[in-house]
């Protein structure tokens, strides 16, 4: 957006004694007519933009003038900068990336070795591992169908595997637990509902434009457990040995280990009795086992039976 650029060049300019036109212009990737109606449009706003002629000349701003302290802070860029570097890595925008360069491009050279240390102090990946180019993919055609506020229609299949055609008005991607989901009002239940990317295929942008709806972001499903609402919690005790203890500790944090005796470890967790907990407990392998509640432990038992049974007719039949 035009009034981006404009805050951008300016605050480029306070940190610059005076830039190129040119280099403005390769900067934000437009023309330099552009960028000196830009300029124009900068003096007009009442900020003293000077022009120098010569080899050494280039655009500046009138000696001695400063913004007022609402103005963003090497703390402020800082903060900027790392938020941003967290949407690269989830969004993988290149309009994201050139902000981020923008926003670095803005710090002077005096500074930039401090400001460097600072902003890689902490660093937030949300990127899976592997190939996530169908993640990627199906993302795109989110944000499009939302920019656009156009309907996009897909296949969902459910955690129980039935599968529908959907056609929604999708208004927020949310990334909760490492996982996109689609914040979107289906016309056919005619109610918002929440759709987990990974289940979706084959996403199509439509035609069809929708008005976008009200919403309360304080009471959606996402927040303060709603998205567990409908799911029984209750606390499980699970066992682990020397072998399976970083298991533990990458999962619920060091401190939730009690010591029962010499190698042997419980930790106690709520959670929801369903197929994604029996899958979870079961992929933490052999040295991991269920305590409390006994269902649990019979079911899980159960399940680990089964597990082999398959093995040994596919070993069997080899």
């Amino acid at each position: 957006m035009k009034i981006d650029r404009l805050l951008s060049i300016v605050i480029l300019l306070l940190k610059k004694n005076r830039v190129q036109a040119k280099e403005l212009a390769d900067l934000y990737e437009v023309s330099i007519r552009t960028i000196y109606r830009d300029i124009e449009a900068i003096s007009m706003a009442g900020i003293p933009v000077v022009t120098y002629q010569g080899a050494n000349g280039g655009i500046g701003l009138m000696e001695g003038y400063r913004l007022d302290r609402s103005m963003l802070t090497d703390n402020d860029v800082k903060d900027i900068v790392m938020g941003l570097q967290s949407l690269s890595s989830t969004l993988g925008s290149p309009n994201v990336s050139r902000l981020l360069h923008k926003f670095e491009s803005i710090i002077p050279e005096s500074g930039k070795e401090r400001f460097s240390v600072r902003t890689t102090q902490f660093i937030v990946d949300h990127s899976g591992w592997g190939n996530q180019a169908a993640q990627e993919g199906k993302l795109k055609k989110v944000k499009e169908a939302m920019s656009q506020a156009r309907t996009v229609a897909f296949t969902y299949r459910n955690a129980e595997g039935a599968i529908t055609e959907r056609n929604v008005e999708p208004h927020t991607l949310v990334l909760k637990g490492q996982q996109w989901f689609v914040y979107a009002y289906c016309p056919d239940r005619e109610q918002f509902r929440l759709f987990k990317l990974s289940r979706m295929s084959d996403p199509v942008v439509t035609e069809t434009v929708f008005a976008r709806r009200d919403l309360s972001y304080e009471v959606l499903p996402w927040n303060e457990g709603r998205m567990e609402a409908s799911r029984a919690v209750q606390p499980f005790t699970l066992q682990f040995n020397r072998n399976s203890r970083h298991l533990a500790e990458d999962w619920f944090g060091v401190e939730a280990l009690t010591e029962q005796e010499e190698g042997i470890y419980t930790v106690s967790v709520p959670f929801p009795e369903d197929a994604w907990a029996y899958g979870f407990i079961l992929s933490l392998g052999p040295d991991v086992v269920v305590k409390e509640p006994a269902h649990l432990r019979d079911k899980i038992h159960k399940m680990a039976l089964s597990i082999a049974s398959n093995y040994e007719e596919v070993r069997e039949s080899s």
